[in-house]
């Protein structure tokens, strides 16, 4: 039996849980097509997503055709919901992308497009709606081959589109420009194509066309209705000739990804996986990270036929549910990692806000709950404030703030407020600094030489450790609290926010060794320990930082509004006022474009005053692009959660209880 996981795609409304309901329903998994608005879809379990009737998690559903076996991953359409579609992409043969014959090609649209061909995703485009008033399916082709990729090949035309007689005329033979199309990219159909195209047999162009679909070269396009069922059938058909199916080894090394983590009725962790070679079977023992206990595989369920089924093993190919695995998190690697694993595809969240429980002894079980929501989407970012006893979160936008306030009510019984939503800026270093603290001088309460100098380094290199004394100098425990203490200290700068990037280098290093005397006992006072250094280090950074200088860089955007031209003189002092700065203008028509950059924090109001400023008319897409520097005035401060080493006495007061004078 061969296998294809295979994601639907799309943006909001386009019509991915509605096809998937059609596709389970056309192969015989369901006897009853399942609707968004009532609730009832296979896909869309969470009670949340069935009151809104949007996708929030990815769901993983079986179906066999012919001796294929589909695992059909639904994933959220809705921008605030990327990171989910971030984790799916990871575990994909091949994906549907959906585009609606009403709307065409969205903001989104073109996010995900681009994310599946940098990525090489064989994929299928589905026109869905074509029995829609208001569909115009050839216009949306023409949408897809000017905003998506010109490399589609149309499979069939959608005849009394925008009717309830709408249907998918499939080509009889090979599409209108199909072999000049596959000749750009195989020689010789190139040359046959130079002499003479009739003599290209069209078995060898179908064998072409699924060649270079699985190769993400081409990208045909079906047209239909998930709602009535039109170009059902040669979709399927599509996704089991064009689309390849799995490769692996069951008998190599063993090497999968866990994508999602849920929590069972027990409240015990269900870890999801793709298994790319070798084969796990239950009572396996992994580890996921150095210096943790192995977890046994208790149990493992595969998918078959729209259900999950109990099994004893799974092979290279499959998608697994394993249970037992108390330490799992979300893109741990079962056994070998695979190259790559580590990537992200979308930008991190550029939002943050405090989470507030109504009742203030929810502390705790706020603290609990937004625990296990971060085990199952880790860009949440959890940020505790032990000193004032508030907990952040970090976000892609303003509906997955409702999402959470939602889920922690239905899930937990925890009712909560939010503060007003922030950016989540950066620090970067403005120049180079250097400080020192010796063990039990100059008011240094800590038996602990530590000197660090820090540079600047470039954007996206991360921060780097580095030793410019004798790693021999001192047992190398000690070496580690200091590389462990500064990667902490350095999630918040001398303004609260992170240092992304920049070189420490340790300069100074010493220690009290260990006290022993004949017939005494030992005098642990006289005595370095891990304490000691990570201590002092905090002290020995932040004034490095302060010699160095920082500034405060925010996250900015990069948009393109494609609005009415006539409209254009209203929303340019409206951008002027966000902060927007507009790099081009091109006008075609009666459509204008505009690309620049508009700060993250921005972003939500200029979506709120557009529908106003263009009739409704107006599409925004909206990226994260770079961090820039704050303009000039009030510098953004982010309430400090460590001890505060910029204020030496507060510091030692809070860490070693007594006061120094």
């Amino acid at each position: 039996m061969h296998m294809l996981n295979l994601g639907i795609l799309a943006h909001i409304d386009a019509g991915k849980t509605s096809l998937t309901e059609r596709l389970l329903h056309a192969v015989g998994v369901i006897d009853e097509i399942g609707s968004v608005d009532d609730g009832s879809t296979q896909t869309d379990s969470l009670a949340l997503e069935q009151q809104r009737g949007i996708t929030i998690k990815s769901a993983v559903v079986s179906f066999e055709i012919d001796d294929v076996t589909v695992n059909l991953i639904d994933t959220p359409g809705h921008p605030d919901f990327i990171a989910e579609v971030e984790r799916v992409l990871g575990v994909l043969d091949g994906a549907v992308l959906v585009v609606s014959a009403v709307e065409g090609v969205q903001a989104q649209t073109r996010v995900l497009m681009r994310t599946l061909q940098r990525l090489r995703i064989p994929t299928l485009i589905f026109v869905n709606k074509i029995d829609r008033r208001g569909a115009r399916p050839e216009e949306v082709l023409q949408n897809i081959s000017a905003r998506l990729t010109p490399a589609i090949v149309p499979m069939g035309e959608a005849d009394e589109a925008g009717s309830r007689g709408a249907r998918f005329a499939p080509y009889d033979g090979h599409p209108p420009r199909l072999l000049e199309l596959l000749a750009e990219h195989d020689d010789g159909l190139l040359a046959a194509y130079v002499d003479d195209e009739a003599t290209v047999p069209y078995d060898r162009l179908r064998t072409e066309l699924a060649t270079q679909t699985g190769q993400a070269l081409v990208h045909p396009v079906f047209f239909g209705s998930a709602v009535t069922g039109v170009g059902i059938g040669e979709l399927i058909a599509g996704v089991r000739q064009l689309l390849p199916c799995a490769e692996g080894d069951a008998d190599g090394p063993l090497s999968g990804t866990v994508f999602k983590v849920e929590r069972g009725a027990a409240g015990e962790k269900i870890a999801y996986v793709r298994m790319f070679s070798g084969t796990l079977r239950t009572r396996d023992r992994l580890t996921f990270r150095d210096g943790e206990p192995e977890s046994k595989v208790t149990a493992i369920d595969v998918f078959e036929r729209g259900s999950a089924v109990r099994a004893a093993a799974a092979a290279a190919g499959r998608i697994a549910r394993l249970r037992g695995l108390a330490d799992v998190r979300i893109g741990d690697a079962v056994g070998l990692p695979r190259k790559g694993a580590d990537e992200h595809h979308f930008a991190p969240p550029t939002l943050e806000t405090v989470v507030v429980p109504v009742r203030s002894r929810d502390k705790g079980a706020l603290h609990t709950a937004l625990t296990q929501l971060a085990e199952q989407d880790p860009l949440i970012n959890l940020r505790h404030d032990g000193i004032r006893q508030e907990i952040s979160v970090s976000l892609y936008g303003e509906v997955q703030k409702e999402v959470i306030q939602a889920t922690l009510a239905d899930a937990f019984g925890l009712d909560v407020t939010f503060r007003e939503t922030t950016p989540l800026c950066v620090e970067r270093l403005t120049g180079s600094g250097a400080a020192v603290e010796f063990n039990k001088k100059d008011g240094n309460p800590f038996l602990a030489t530590v000197g660090l100098r820090v540079d600047p380094a470039p954007v996206g290199s991360g921060v780097e450790f580095r030793l410019e004394v004798e790693l021999g100098s001192m047992p190398y425990a000690f070496f580690k609290a200091v590389e462990d203490t500064v990667a902490e200290t350095l999630t918040q700068g001398i303004h609260g926010w992170q240092i992304p990037d920049c070189t420490v280098t340790m300069t100074h290093s010493g220690y009290s060794p260990r006290q022993s005397h004949a017939h005494q006992r030992f005098d642990k006072s006289m005595s370095s320990t891990g304490a000691d250094f990570r201590g002092v280090t905090p002290l020995v950074l932040t004034a490095a930082l302060l010699w160095a200088g920082t500034r405060v860089h925010e996250p900015l955007h990069r948009f393109r509004l494609d609005v009415p031209a006539d409209t254009l003189g209203a929303i340019l002092p409206v951008l002027a006022k966000l902060r927007a700065v507009p790099r081009s203008t091109n006008t075609c028509g009666p459509v204008t474009v505009l690309e620049g950059w508009v700060p993250a924090a921005q972003v939500h109001r200029l979506e709120q005053r557009l529908p106003g400023l263009t009739r409704g008319e107006g599409e925004l897409e909206s990226v994260f692009d770079h961090y820039a520097p704050v303009a000039p005035g009030a510098v953004p401060e982010r309430p400090r959660t460590d001890h505060n080493p910029l204020d030496r006495r507060e510091y030692l007061l809070n860490l070693s209880r007594r006061v120094v004078t």
